[in-house]
């Protein structure tokens, strides 16, 4: 990963980071809800579901399978995606740990 000297720090906190990243854009929520909707592999029906073109939406889904949030099989000319149920449970353990760690407490700050 170049200079980001990822490395330096835990797998957790890289694997907490990269699924910040993944989340990071909209248009990522955007195809999560849909997957998520539709609870079943779907191929060019995320594009019809969104305001985008398909060479964005892929883009996006590449972002998403890289995180390793989502899953794509080939079938035939088609990739089809859904939700990658095991990353999926790894990632809502992580970001609920990372968020659960702060509670506000009453005195004031900042």
């Amino acid at each position: 990963m170049g200079l980001t000297k990822t490395e330096e720090f835990t797998v957790k906190q890289n694997k907490i980071a990269k699924y910040m990243k993944a989340l990071g854009h909209p248009a990522r929520i955007a195809i999560l809800e849909v997957l998520i909707k539709k609870d079943a592999c779907m191929c060019g029906d995320i594009v019809d579901e969104l305001p985008l073109s398909q060479s964005t939406v892929s883009q996006h889904l590449k972002e998403l399978k890289e995180a390793g949030l989502i899953k794509g099989d080939i079938e035939g000319t088609k990739v089809c995606y859904c939700i990658d149920e095991k990353e999926w449970e790894i990632a809502k353990t992580y970001l609920n740990t990372f968020l659960g760690n702060y509670t506000a407490s009453k005195k004031k700050c900042c």
